[in-house]
């Protein structure tokens, strides 16, 4: 089969999406198939040369301050850009849309000019994510429905003519696609599609509760397998004496709750270290909450590798977000590598079934969100100190990598292909 990825972030970029999104390419070439990834071309230090042998880089322009993100524009100069370079391409089996925005329309537009089945995977609740960086979220998720109206009718009125997409489009579908908020734009995004897969359980029934399709098939995102092996060769049998060690990785973004993390982590008074990697806009703020306190240690952008390295080497890794994460890759790479977690979303702790502590007050307002992450942060280090922190669960270690994540989204290809 010949796979066409399409995302709103270069591979290459800091993302839990972009790091499943290369393990998926891999595993998929692993098993003799053909992927190509369409998604906006990089920008400054870390931007690689225009397109490989297995990605197209579109005409791109940045968006963020530090030029990791950019965003290409779905319209008629890019469907062009796109459809010269897929000349060179061998033909295209599959869409798989894995993108929530530019990067969705533009892979919708392709797929339906060309007449190609389409699989989307939902990676984003953008109604959360939206709201946690702006308080207009209302008039932006209505600007992004308009957005994905006015986008996504034009390819396809252009490919099966107006009269007849108007029908659609007016007739019984058009509560589904026409509200205003989160829901309707992934609606939206899965309209018309012979799949939807989601990365989690809970994500999935949501989708499905919220008539974004039905049913939605749960892959979850993986690990690599050589990656992990070799990480868990590497790693020491037992724990190395020292205080209580702390990871938090991600993107240094409000909907990650990472300032309130580290005022919670200061507040608690616990004798631990902590390390922070990732980075982001906020990470100038979260220096000045721990500014001065000498056992917490920012790492920056880490490899992969690396990343999963040091995810063993703690005692224990914090996840923070509440709500935003469709499923929380690092608590998961944290599982299958044999570190216990700290859970904030009650979502992702149902998800994962053990091996952590589950942080009190989610429901609650920010100060009783905080004070429960006092509480577990306290906990969590008396219980490593104690040498009693819980133990992953193993079934999820063997669930989590990636070469079995891969045969169950080949059987989703190999259904829709079918059809």
């Amino acid at each position: 089969m010949h796979i066409v990825f399409f995302a709103d972030q270069h591979l290459d970029s800091l993302g839990g999406a972009q790091v499943s999104m290369r393990l998926q390419r891999e595993f998929l070439e692993r098993a003799g198939h053909t992927v190509t990834v369409v998604a906006p071309r990089m920008h400054g230090a870390r931007a690689g040369r225009s397109g490989t042998l297995s990605s197209i880089d579109l005409p791109s322009v940045p968006i963020t301050v530090d030029r990791e993100y950019s965003m290409s524009w779905p319209g008629r100069a890019t469907d062009r850009f796109l459809d010269r370079a897929m000349t060179r391409r061998p033909p295209v089996d599959l869409v798989h849309v894995q993108a929530d925005f530019w990067g969705a329309f533009i892979g919708r537009r392709y797929a339906t000019r060309h007449g190609i089945p389409v699989i989307v995977t939902m990676h984003n609740r953008v109604d959360v994510g939206i709201a946690a960086v702006t308080p207009l979220h209302r008039p932006v998720l209505a600007a992004l429905n308009l957005w994905r109206r006015a986008t996504l009718r034009d390819a396809v009125e252009k490919a099966a003519g107006s009269d007849s997409v108007r029908g659609v489009e007016n007739g019984r579908d058009s509560e589904s696609v026409r509200g205003s908020d989160g829901w309707a734009f992934l609606r939206g995004l899965a309209r018309g599609a012979s799949a939807v897969t989601a990365p989690s359980t809970h994500f999935a029934r949501r989708l499905e509760e919220h008539g974004v399709f039905t049913p939605v098939d749960v892959v979850w995102n993986g690990i690599d397998d050589d990656i992990r092996e070799a990480t868990l060769a590497t790693a020491p049998s037992d724990r190395e004496p020292g205080r209580p060690r702390f990871v938090w990785l991600g993107r240094m973004s409000p909907e990650k709750r990472l300032l309130p993390f580290l005022e919670a982590f200061v507040d608690s008074g616990v004798d631990a270290d902590l390390e922070i990697i990732g980075g982001g806009a906020q990470r100038p703020a979260a220096e000045r909450i721990v500014a001065g306190t000498a056992n917490v240690r920012f790492a920056g952008k880490l490899s992969y590798e690396k990343t999963l390295a040091r995810i063993a080497a703690a005692d224990a890794l914090v996840q923070t977000s509440i709500g935003f994460e469709t499923q929380g890759m690092t608590p998961f790479e944290a599982a299958t590598l044999g570190t216990p977690s700290v859970i904030s979303d009650p979502d992702i702790a149902a998800e994962l079934g053990g091996g952590l502590w589950a942080v009190p007050g989610a429901e609650g307002n920010e100060e009783q969100r905080k004070a429960g992450l006092v509480e577990v942060l306290r906990r969590a280090a008396s219980d490593i100190a104690a040498g009693t922190a819980p133990v992953p669960m193993r079934e999820v270690a063997e669930a989590f990598r990636q070469s079995s994540r891969t045969a169950a989204m080949i059987e989703v290809y190999r259904r829709v292909l079918a059809r």
